[in-house]
């Protein structure tokens, strides 16, 4: 049957006749279906580790694009530990730079703990839920301490670890946990005055011993050896 038949545009017209409402695809209706699917959301620029970070709820409401936010425990919790970081000891300045991550919970507000010896902690000043970093001042040269660091939220605050607990890691602080023991070197000029003054007591100890040697000398004389007779033996 040729291609502009009678017959063929007859068939043609019966089929949209009885299917009401087909009608054929243009190609700016498939694009406009193309555009409508919704692409996959991706995670927020969130980092629980830095310094000043914005919460994640409000990165949600700015980005222009929808993003997603790691998970929180319940804010009728108390906030899990928080995780410590690098802890940079400046001994010179007698003070630490303190680093940590948040924990995946709600935290309202931050502090640190500091044990030096056996005694009560020394409390620091409350913190707001962005900050990941504090100072720690007036170490002494030589001192040796444990640090950790507390979240609280309206329900209560982090577990912290007793001072004496096992599992506290050397100086530099733990890999996990909020708590981690650090040492403050002595100061390079204190080890210099330590050795000039060492250096000076052994001067003064030698001097005075040749003083008392030669003092002895010349009181009660050396011992002399007898001449031999010129004839000899």
């Amino acid at each position: 049957m040729p291609p502009g038949s009678p017959c063929l545009l007859w068939l043609l017209a019966v089929t949209y006749s009885v299917v009401p409402g087909v009608q054929p695809l243009a190609a700016g209706d498939l694009e406009e279906e193309q555009d409508e699917t919704p692409l996959p959301a991706v995670l927020c620029d969130y980092d629980r580790c830095r310094h000043l970070q914005v919460p994640c709820q409000e990165l949600q409401r700015a980005s222009p694009t929808a993003c997603l936010c790691p998970g929180l425990s319940s804010a009728s919790q108390p906030p899990n530990p928080p995780r410590l970081g690098e802890v940079r000891v400046e001994a010179e300045a007698g003070r630490a730079v303190v680093h940590w991550c948040a924990p995946s919970s709600p935290v309202h507000q931050y502090w640190l703990l500091l044990w030096e010896g056996g005694g009560a902690p020394q409390k620091g000043p409350p913190l707001n839920s962005t900050v990941r970093r504090a100072e720690l001042n007036g170490l002494k040269p030589g001192g040796a301490y444990i640090v950790c660091v507390v979240a609280a939220n309206a329900a209560g605050e982090s577990r912290v670890p007793p001072a004496g607990a096992e599992g506290l890691d050397g100086a530099g602080g733990p890999t996990l946990g909020p708590c981690g023991r650090l040492s403050v070197p002595p100061r390079p000029l204190t080890l210099l005055h330590a050795a000039v003054g060492v250096g000076s007591a052994l001067a003064l100890i030698s001097g005075a011993a040749l003083v008392w040697h030669f003092c002895l000398r010349e009181r009660w004389g050396c011992p002399r050896r007898g001449r031999a007779s010129p004839g000899g033996l």
